[in-house]
């Protein structure tokens, strides 16, 4: 696969000097009625892991602005030509200072804003990023994942290879221990198993997040729920999960759970139910049919299931291709469902299958 880009350079609005090089000094904050917002440590190591791999222009007007919390931050939006934008719960426009404006006063983003980032993302090496370039992301060391959009180049139907890439979309991975704490009882019997569970929600509404941290309680287990501690198998295909980094996790799944990274369900489900024998095999986003498969044999050496899909109704899920055959078999009994509606991971109702297909009504008590 090839990247090509043609670089020309944009002379207006250029970045100020003292902000591209961090020398700008942030004036205090007036403890008394300020705005800003004082950096907590979780925030600045949030900061850190992702300024490095964008370009000093974009770095340096995101260490600038003191009016954004990054912790409330789930999308950093570059679009060339467009104004930077940083997207959560609200909207951020940022101008060249790091202060938020209207859309038409903030930032362009230019040529070299993209180029550099594609630059430090992929260490120069665009070649060894191309397979997952071609899927139309990259995915960076902690789990956040770089989506990508330009020309694409054709072969049989197929993508060969993007030119031209005009806008980058930095999803920001983000692990919020005890998020799963409130419905985990909810997925275990009375002799402690867990129930075949899928999790959906809108894109952006946690899903990934919540299946992060069921994973690592189940994997430690509970004394509480008398839930023992399960051997956990991960399938992390966009190495989200986990945040792998050279066989390194950047997030804890537990101490009994094992991660195949960066391989396609259909092939690692099998890999690990052979050689790592779990008890569990999660999986993040269920979207092919190959991967209902995959998880229908499974099933068959039984295994426990605990994955996600994107859809905002249970009916919509019942609907989708790739999902449609695991309804049909009866392999899930309980589905998740997640909304935005009080930020990312609002639980809205978890549904017992059983019992919805008998009577159409299944919501279990929280």
């Amino acid at each position: 696969m090839s990247l090509r880009y043609t670089i020309h350079p944009i002379h207006k609005n250029p970045v100020p000097k003292d902000i591209a090089s961090g020398s700008l000094k942030a004036k205090k904050p007036n403890l008394q009625g300020s705005k800003d917002i004082l950096r907590t440590l979780d925030q600045r190591k949030l900061e850190d892991s992702i300024l490095r791999w964008l370009g000093e222009g974009i770095a340096g007007i995101l260490r600038a602005t003191r009016t954004v919390n990054f912790q409330d931050v789930e999308e950093i939006r570059l679009r060339i030509a467009k104004p930077l934008l940083l997207a959560g719960r609200r909207e951020f426009f940022l101008d060249e200072r790091g202060a938020v404006v209207p859309p038409e006063k903030g930032y362009k983003v230019r040529r070299e804003d993209i180029f550099q980032a594609l630059e430090r993302m992929t260490q120069s090496s665009l070649y060894a990023a191309e397979e997952e370039m071609r899927q139309g992301f990259i995915t960076l060391p902690g789990g956040h994942r770089v989506g990508m959009t330009g020309e694409a180049m054709l072969k049989k139907g197929e993508i060969q290879s993007l030119k031209h890439i005009s806008a980058l979309n930095i999803r920001l991975a983000k692990a919020i221990p005890g998020i799963g704490e409130k419905i985990l009882a909810n997925l275990i019997r009375r002799d402690g198993s867990l129930y075949h569970t899928l999790i959906i929600s809108p894109p952006r509404g946690g899903k990934t997040t919540l299946l992060r941290d069921l994973i690592r309680r189940i994997s430690e287990g509970s004394e509480i729920l008398k839930l023992q501690g399960q051997t956990v198998g991960v399938v992390d295909e966009r190495k989200e999960l986990a945040g792998m980094w050279q066989g390194v996790p950047a997030y804890d799944l537990g101490c009994r759970t094992d991660v195949l990274d960066g391989c396609p369900k259909r092939i690692g489900i099998t890999m690990l139910v052979r050689s790592m024998a779990p008890q569990v095999v999660a999986v993040d986003e269920l979207g092919h049919t190959e991967d209902g498969e995959a998880v229908l044999d499974a099933l068959r050496t039984g295994v426990k299931i605990l994955s996600t899909a994107h859809a905002s109704t249970l009916e919509e899920a019942l609907g989708r291709p790739s999902l449609k055959e695991l309804f049909a078999q009866g392999t899930f009994e309980r589905v998740v469902i997640l909304s935005r509606r009080q930020g990312p991971g609002t639980i809205e109702e978890i549904v017992d299958l059983e019992k919805f297909r008998k009577s159409g009504m299944g919501k279990v008590g929280m």
